[in-house]
């Protein structure tokens, strides 16, 4: 089994993939959810790492000089991420991550860790993009700190491939927006194929009829392909 397909499983094992009827924050009616918040104990940290490591060491082997985790869930990602590409892949790189409120006492600043500097080439590590407002957020930070960087990379955990605003996918848009190498360690179409009637745990969590609310959900909310 690949680490995607491996990962899908994990998520699914840690309560953070889950099937059903919920709403979304922008009050969309969803057979799934994804709640990165589920993950809890220092085993799961450690796997989690390890696959954000794997999807960085596959599709960005070089060409990243700083990791950065969007507060307050991408701090752990972050950490675990680069703990894992020092452990795996013999690649020690630094890592940061921001302050919500600027510290304005002891050694003061917004940027907590490494600091970067004029020319770094950064990738963000986040959980899972609605909206993409955090990244847009992340940009602006960067550009206020006076740096002259470059946000190359953003790796996500699960792409969920809705519109963003307008009707391409939120991930297809920064990567049209903002020229950034967009990589989900898995899409939601790899979740459906991969658990449609497998049994995790011995339940099959997407059978016939939960594939066909995805699918459904898709045609609605999804976003279309660049031309």
């Amino acid at each position: 089994m690949g680490y995607k397909e491996d990962f899908i499983t994990f998520m699914v094992e840690s309560g953070v993939l889950t099937f059903g009827d919920f709403t979304t924050k922008s009050g969309r009616k969803t057979p799934y959810f994804i709640n990165t918040g589920n993950y809890k104990t220092g085993a799961q940290a450690a796997r989690l790492g390890d696959y954000y490591a794997a999807c960085v060491q596959e599709n960005a082997p070089e060409g990243i000089d700083c990791l950065f985790g969007p507060a307050y869930k991408g701090i752990p990602l972050v950490v675990t991420t680069a703990a894992s590409l020092a452990r795996n892949y013999d690649r020690d790189l630094p890592y940061c991550f921001n302050r919500k409120e600027a510290k304005d006492h002891g050694e003061g600043g917004s940027l907590v860790g490494y600091q970067v500097q004029d020319g770094d080439r950064i990738a963000i590590i986040e959980d899972v993009v609605t909206a993409g407002t955090a990244v847009r957020e992340t940009l602006a930070f960067f550009d206020a700190l006076g740096k002259q960087v470059k946000v190359t990379h953003l790796f996500v955990s699960a792409d969920r491939m809705e519109r963003g605003t307008g009707e391409r996918t939120t991930l297809d848009e920064l990567r049209a927006d903002y020229g950034i190498a967009v990589h989900p360690i898995v899409t939601i179409r790899d979740i459906q194929r991969f658990l449609l009637n497998r049994e995790i745990g011995g339940n099959v969590v997407v059978d016939d009829r939960r594939c066909a609310q995805i699918d459904a959900y898709l045609e609605q909310y999804g976003g279309k392909s660049p031309a």
